[in-house]
């Protein structure tokens, strides 16, 4: 399976080494090396932890146009049997990460050699999965001081073809939150349940009642999702459970209905509390801002796509995955889309199997994007 193509080639040393979020410090080293070879006259790196800036100089800038991609992998067990499959265990960038580090990488390349008018510059951000790189990042010294005037970003879609981006103007993905309860109660014998506050029948009770939220609580206009994906509780079959924990995640296609999903949230353990003579937490984890297009530049960007490449442009529905990208694009003007790679299998699957002709598809489009743009 070899290639003649360094940026596929890139991605595949890339895919190899995939880390979990603010731990990324084989992948940051690896991008610096790269980055580091490339001729420096006319680029700044700076590093975050362990993110990276690049500053490309423009010949003669008005302003700087941002590109952001995300560097970290997810805790999933890679089942590709790829040649160049995970080596880390139990990590694998199965989110398209190593595709985003990699068009990326050749954006920079190309652009080190044929030079903008305008600034450039390329953020690559730990910790997307979780828990949230964009918000600090943002807030870095480093960012104040390159803040761009627009910025824009892809996330891979496996369920698009190659040759075919999607996108919309406004929202794109939703407002996303984790969402943990603990429940604590009074453990026992299975055969003495009276003396016990059992905290299996507890969850399962609270499981229940959280699904109404949606039906009886959101504007059946809106859209919302609550989903309890992980129940733990209890040792061993003959013990009533003293403990249980709830896992999931909060989805909602605006800010608004988000604070009443969890004001609901709230009130629903309250009662399972009173109801089951328990004690009961919630950790919401990690959040993620809506990513909202602005719609002026994703309008242009599409009717340069469509004029400009032979590019399918797919006005896509919005979506409830989540991507800290949207605090970005809530302080800069911007906009993400879809690139189509054409994988049987969805992001976060452990076989997930991005079409690499997709990598160079993008650096061309981006690029002559970006030519336009500056």
């Amino acid at each position: 399976m070899a290639t003649n193509n360094p940026f596929v080639a890139l991605r595949r040393e890339l895919h190899k080494i995939p880390e979990l979020g603010f731990r990324e410090f084989k992948t940051q080293q690896f991008l610096l090396d790269y980055l580091n070879s490339l001729p420096q006259d006319n680029m700044e790196i700076k590093t975050w932890k362990t993110g990276i800036f690049v500053k490309i100089s423009g010949r003669n800038p008005s302003r700087m146009i941002g590109y952001r991609a995300d560097i970290d992998g997810l805790p999933i067990i890679e089942e590709t049997g790829l040649p160049f499959t995970s080596e880390h265990s139990e990590q694998m960038h199965a989110c398209g990460h190593d595709f985003h580090m990699s068009i990326a990488l050749g954006l920079i390349t190309k652009f080190i050699e044929e030079r903008i008018n305008d600034d450039l510059l390329f953020i690559f951000q730990p910790a997307e999965e979780g828990p949230g790189g964009a918000e600090p990042m943002l807030k870095s010294e480093i960012m104040k001081e390159w803040m761009p005037d627009m910025i824009l970003a892809l996330h891979i879609a496996p369920e698009y073809s190659v040759g075919t981006i999607a996108l919309r103007e406004g929202l794109l993905f939703a407002n996303t939150s984790e969402l943990f309860i603990d429940l604590k109660g009074k453990g026992g014998h299975a055969a003495y349940p009276h003396n016990t506050n059992d905290m299996v029948v507890a969850a399962c009770t609270l499981v229940t009642q959280l699904q109404s939220i949606i039906s009886r609580n959101v504007d059946p206009l809106d859209s919302a999702v609550v989903t309890i994906g992980k129940i733990t509780g209890g040792t061993v079959q003959n013990i009533i459970a003293e403990k249980a924990r709830l896992e999931g995640t909060i989805r909602t296609l605006s800010p608004e209905s988000m604070k009443k999903v969890k004001s609901r949230i709230q009130a629903l353990v309250k009662g399972i509390e009173v109801g089951y003579e328990c004690e009961a937490s919630i950790d919401y984890g990690s959040m993620y801002h809506q990513v909202y297009n602005e719609e002026t530049l994703t309008r242009e960007f599409m009717d340069f796509v469509r004029t400009n490449t032979d590019i399918n442009v797919v006005e896509c529905r919005e979506a409830m995955t989540g991507e800290d990208f949207g605090y970005m694009v809530e302080e800069i003007p911007g906009f993400m889309f879809w690139l189509g790679v054409d994988s049987e299998y969805g992001l976060h699957h452990a076989r997930l199997n991005p079409d690499e002709r997709a990598i160079n598809k993008a650096i061309e489009l981006i690029s002559g994007y970006l030519r336009y743009k500056g």
